[in-house]
């Protein structure tokens, strides 16, 4: 399932034009990146908890060359998954 997908359920249960129900799922989407930019966690009772971790910096080995290569500290998106969603997935 992609966006359009999403939308298109959206349409049907809201019964709206597509243009709106495309515009609810850019605006859960672009509320959900906003949020994690600022470093807060957006969580969804039944469906999971998005947040951001930070990434230590540390060594890697490229593997063609063998070589050591310095990876700088990063910030990673984490998806931790709800028990609901994990139970109904089964």
């Amino acid at each position: 399932m992609n966006k359009v997908a999403l939308a298109e359920e959206i349409n049907k249960v809201l019964n709206t034009s597509k243009a709106e129900a495309e515009r609810v799922v850019e605006t859960l989407f672009d509320s959900i990146a906003n949020a994690l930019k600022r470093g807060e966690e957006v969580s969804v009772a039944g469906f999971g908890k998005f947040s951001v971790k930070m990434r230590k910096a540390r060594e890697a080995r490229n593997p063609k060359t063998g070589e050591t290569v310095k990876v700088p500290a990063s910030n990673a998106v984490k998806f931790s998954v709800a028990k609901a969603l994990k139970e109904s997935v089964k």
